[in-house]
C-alpha cells in the first residue's frame, strides 16, 4: 500500500508493469484514450454539475469535494479521458473501430479515476463522472442498441451507476458488493432492472459463484443484452485494504470466464470492461492480468484503452 491516497497513479503504473511481462501483452491492440465528448457526459450528468467541477478545479493544491475525493490541477483531464476511454471501447467493439480503424470483440479500459460511485449531481468515493453509465448511454443512443447489461463486481455497490440509470430500463445493472458497507445506500425501492447482489463479509469465491448463478444468470436471461459492460473492481481480493471479502485472483478469472460465456450466449461475445476499484498494489496487477488473460484467448483482438497514470 502506498503512503498516498489509495486511488493513486501507482495503480496504473503497477498494472502496466505487470501486463508488459505477460505472454499475451504484445498481441493486444493498444491505444491511448481520447477525451469524452461533453454531449455524452451530459447524457448522464447535468451541465451545471460539470460546470461546477470545472469551476472548482484548483491551479495548485487539492480541493476536497467530499471527505475522500479530491480534485488536483490535473484531475479534470484524467476525468475526461477516463470517460472517453469507455466511448473509445464501445466504438471498437460495436463496429466503427478505434482510432486506427481496428475493431475488437472485447475492450478493457485501464483508467483512473473510477466512476461507479459518481451520481448525476454528486462526486463521491473517488469518482467524478459515471464512466460506465456514459459508455452505456453512448452504446444505446449512438449505436441504437435496445438493451445493454452492466455487471459491477467491485466490492462497493455501484450507487452512482444505479442513480444515473435508475430511469433507463434499457440498461440492466447488476452490482455485487460487501454488505453492509460503503456507500450504504440504494438498497430498497429500486426498479426491476437494478439487481443487487449483497456479499457477506469474509465470504469466499464459492459464495460468489453460487450467488452469481442464482441471481445474475436469470436476470441476464430475461434482459437478453446486446452488449455487456463490466465495472471491473478488484477490491474484493483478500489482500485489498478497502474491504473484508476473501476472493482470490482465481475467483476473478472464474467470474470473467462466466461473463465471457454470457456474452457469447447473448451478444456475440461483445464486452467493454472498465477498471473501477482495487487498491492492493500487490494483488491488483495480478487480478487485472487474470481478467485480461481470459479474453486474450479470443481470436478477435482485445483492445487495451488506457490513460496516462
Amino acid at each position: 500500500m502506498t503512503d498516498h491516497h489509495p486511488e493513486c497513479p501507482e495503480r496504473l503504473i503497477e498494472i502496466m508493469k505487470h501486463l508488459e511481462k505477460q505472454p499475451f501483452f504484445d498481441a493486444l491492440n493498444k491505444e491511448m484514450a481520447t477525451k469524452a465528448d461533453r454531449k455524452w457526459v451530459e447524457s448522464v450528468h447535468p451541465a451545471g454539475y460539470i460546470d461546477q467541477l470545472l469551476g472548482i478545479e484548483p491551479s495548485h493544491g487539492l480541493i476536497m469535494v467530499d471527505e475522500d475525493t479530491a480534485l488536483s490541477p490535473t484531475s479534470m483531464d484524467a476525468i475526461w479521458y477516463a470517460a472517453g476511454a469507455g466511448m473509445n471501447a464501445v466504438d471498437a467493439v460495436l463496429g466503427s473501430g478505434n482510432k486506427s480503424g481496428k475493431t475488437s470483440r472485447v475492450a478493457f479500459c485501464a483508467t483512473r479515476p473510477p466512476g461507479h460511485h459518481a451520481e448525476p449531481r454528486k462526486a463521491m468515493g473517488f469518482c467524478f463522472f459515471s464512466n460506465i453509465a456514459i459508455a452505456a448511454k453512448y452504446a444505446l443512443d449512438h449505436y441504437g442498441l435496445e438493451r445493454v447489461a452492466i455487471i459491477d463486481f467491485d466490492v462497493h455497490q455501484a450507487n452512482g451507476t444505479i442513480e444515473c440509470l435508475r430511469d433507463e430500463p434499457r440498461a440492466l445493472v447488476c452490482t455485487s458488493f460487501q454488505h453492509p458497507y460503503y456507500p450504504n445506500s440504494h438498497w430498497y425501492g429500486l426498479p426491476e432492472h437494478i439487481v443487487n447482489l449483497p456479499i457477506e463479509e469474509h465470504s469466499n469465491g464459492d459464495f460468489m459463484r453460487q450467488a452469481v448463478n442464482d441471481v445474475w444468470e436469470p436476470a441476464l436471461a430475461i434482459h437478453q443484452p446486446q452488449l455487456i459492460l463490466i465495472s471491473a473492481g478488484f477490491d474484493a481480493h483478500r489482500q485489498d485494504p478497502m474491504a473484508t471479502v476473501e476472493w482470490e485472483t482465481r475467483d476473478f478469472a472464474w467470474l470473467t470466464r462466466w461473463l465471457q460465456n454470457q456474452a457469447y450466449k447473448y451478444c456475440g461475445g461483445k464486452i467493454v470492461s472498465m477498471l473501477e476499484g482495487g487498491y492492493s498494489l500487490d494483488a491488483l496487477p495480478h487480478c487485472v492480468s487474470a481478467h485480461l488473460g481470459v479474453f486474450a484467448g479470443d481470436e478477435k483482438a482485445l483492445m487495451l484503452s488506457r490513460v496516462k497514470q
